[in-house]
């Protein structure tokens, strides 16, 4: 069992395209309201989390 989560596993949790889901990920980081996932995200690298983190919990909702 791994101990990060990917965009990949959430898009086929959620069941969304994950094109969508990135566009929707980068305003989140964009706009400032998700300080967690703005501190998290390094360009260029892949859409990745620590398993329960605070980042992990706001990509979720942003993609709800």
């Amino acid at each position: 069992m791994s101990d990060t989560v990917t965009l990949k596993a959430i898009c086929e949790e959620l069941k969304l395209d994950p094109r969508e889901a990135r566009e929707r990920l980068r305003g989140a980081v964009r706009d400032g309201k998700h300080p967690a996932l703005a501190k998290s995200r390094k360009p260029r690298t892949p859409w990745r989390w620590a398993k329960g983190s605070a980042a992990e919990n706001e990509a979720r909702t942003v993609l709800k």
